[in-house]
C-alpha cells in the first residue's frame, strides 16, 4: 500500500484484500469490521497522496484542517486516517444534520464527531430532532476536552461545502484559536480533484503537510489580532495544498 522510495512516501490505493488484513490494534472486533466495510467503500476515492508521512509520525495530539469541497470527505477523510492510523480516532467537527439520513448517526458515535449544531435542518420540521442528536456542551469545548487527553480533532474551517474550484471561503478562526490557546500543532491538508469545476467530483488528490507550531502567546484567552494572523497562515497554508487563493474576509485585516 505504501513504501518508501527515495526518503519519500510512495503510496497507491489498496487492494480489498490489504484492508481485509490491516492491522487495527486500537479497536474492538466490531468496530474492526465497521472500519474495514467503510474502508472498501471510501478507498476508489482517494487517487494521489502526498505527506503521509507528516500523518504517520505525527505528533500527539494534533489539529488536522483541511478544505471542504464535497460532503463525502466527511466520510472518506475519518476512515481514511483511521485506517492509517491503526484505528486511532481523529475527532471530526461534523454537521448534526448528516445524522437524520439513516444508521449516519451511528457510524458518528462510533467515530467520536464532535457535532456541530449551528445550522438548521431542511426541512424545517426535522429540526425537532435536533436536541436528541446534539451535545449541550459547545464544539470548541468538547474539543479542548479531547486535545487536553491527547486525542487530535479535524476541522474544515471553511465551515461548509465550497463549490468554488479557484477560491478558499474566509473560514472560520476555531482552529487557529484551539491551536493558540493550547499550545496543540496544525496538520494542513489541501484536498484537490480531477474536476477542474471544483464539484468536488472523481477521485480525490490528498495532500499532507508537516505540522505547523503555534507562535507563542502570554495570554488567554488568546488576542483577536494573534488569532486572526494564525488563521490566515493556516489557510494560506490550505490554499497552497489545495491549489486554490484565500483572501480575507472584506475589510479584514490581518
Amino acid at each position: 500500500m505504501y513504501g518508501v522510495k527515495n526518503g519519500a512516501f510512495v503510496w497507491s490505493p489498496p487492494v480489498w484484500q490489504e484492508i481485509l488484513r490491516w492491522p487495527l490494534p486500537h479497536n474492538g472486533f466490531g468496530d474492526r469490521l465497521l472500519l474495514r466495510a467503510v474502508a472498501l467503500f471510501v478507498k476508489r476515492h482517494v487517487r494521489f497522496i502526498d505527506g503521509l508521512e507528516n500523518l504517520l509520525d505525527d505528533p500527539r495530539p494534533f489539529i488536522l484542517v483541511a478544505n471542504h469541497s464535497s460532503r463525502r470527505e466527511a466520510v472518506v477523510m475519518p476512515a481514511f486516517l483511521m485506517l492509517h492510523r491503526g484505528g486511532r480516532l481523529v475527532h471530526f467537527f461534523a454537521d448534526w444534520t448528516f445524522q437524520l439520513i439513516p444508521g449516519v448517526g451511528w457510524v458518528y458515535r462510533r467515530a467520536g464527531a464532535i457535532v456541530v449544531g449551528r445550522k438548521p435542518a431542511r426541512p424545517r420540521f426535522l429540526n425537532v430532532f435536533k436536541p436528541f442528536l446534539t451535545d449541550p456542551v459547545p464544539p470548541l469545548e468538547r474539543a479542548r476536552l479531547h486535545l487536553a487527553a491527547g486525542r487530535p480533532i479535524g476541522i474544515f474551517p471553511e465551515g461548509t461545502v465550497n463549490r468554488n474550484p479557484a477560491e478558499l471561503l474566509p473560514g472560520r478562526n476555531g482552529a487557529a484559536r484551539l491551536s493558540l490557546e493550547t499550545g496543540v500543532p496544525v496538520v494542513p491538508m489541501g484536498l484537490r480533484y480531477a474536476d477542474a469545476r471544483g464539484h468536488g467530483l472523481g477521485a480525490m488528490e490528498i495532500n499532507i503537510g508537516p505540522p505547523m507550531r503555534p507562535p507563542q502567546i502570554e495570554t488567554r484567552p488568546a488576542p483577536v489580532a494573534a488569532v486572526r494572523e494564525w488563521h490566515a497562515t493556516l489557510m494560506s497554508a490550505i490554499a497552497s495544498l489545495s491549489g486554490k487563493v484565500w483572501k480575507p474576509r472584506h475589510g479584514e485585516r490581518i
